[in-house]
């Protein structure tokens, strides 16, 4: 069963903080990441489609946490999709023994409009495996997590597999506390599907690097309303 597009609302084509944050995500986390066998110094950064390498903000000098001043805009909302399943289990790794696809851990925030990072916020993923199948009996690939003091948080996965009629994606509900549910999906850049797909919105790209090991890495800034 295929999603059903739905209307795409404006895409952001100014580079935001959200853009400087998470390339620094990328840099700070280096040194715990690599204590999990991800080295981030090597490789190079994926650029989101329309942006020459030139647009990229310089990751070396950046502030691992968010500038604030004024207001930021809040992550687009897209359909759930057909493949959601309550009740999740609550974990930070949805890696499986034996698990085919490769590597991705994706870090990031998630703040308010007005730049504060969000404590204990909820975010819930659910995505396909390798071969773009999705668990509906199980909770493979699925599982709900919670953001640190600091609105920080890591998911560790597996790329997600295509399947036909979307592009690459993975699936989230995030929720601060006592806070609305945004449900969304995160896109991953240089995807020829993206173009297609009626769903996308590259507002909701993940800014990505590729690893020596032949994992990937990805962050992300979610702003939602508290």
């Amino acid at each position: 069963m295929e999603e059903k597009p739905t209307e795409l609302k404006s895409s952001i084509t100014k580079i935001t903080r959200r853009k400087f944050l998470v390339s620094s995500v990328l840099m700070v986390t280096s040194a715990a990441l690599a204590a999990c066998g991800i080295n981030l110094g090597s490789g190079a950064t994926a650029q989101p489609e329309g942006k020459a390498a030139s647009e990229s903000p310089k990751a070396a000098n950046l502030e691992p946490t968010p500038a604030c001043g004024s207001p930021e805009e809040l992550t687009p909302a897209v359909t759930e999709g057909p493949y959601f399943t309550p009740n999740s289990p609550e974990r930070s790794s949805l890696l499986e023994q034996g698990m085919k696809g490769t590597k991705l851990t994706i870090v990031g925030y998630v703040v308010s409009t007005a730049c504060k990072p969000v404590a204990h916020a909820l975010l819930d993923f659910w995505q396909a495996d390798d071969a773009g199948q999705y668990d509906n009996k199980g909770f493979t690939l699925r599982g709900h997590q919670y953001t640190d003091d600091k609105g920080k948080f890591t998911l560790k996965t597996i790329v997600p597999g295509l399947y036909p009629g979307r592009t690459r994606h993975i699936h989230v509900k995030v929720q601060a506390p006592n806070g609305q549910v945004l449900t969304s999906q995160l896109f991953f850049p240089n995807e020829a599907g993206n173009a297609k797909d009626g769903i996308y919105n590259k507002a909701l790209l993940m800014d990505m690097k590729s690893n020596a090991d032949g994992s990937q890495s990805g962050a992300y800034q979610f702003v939602v309303k508290v």
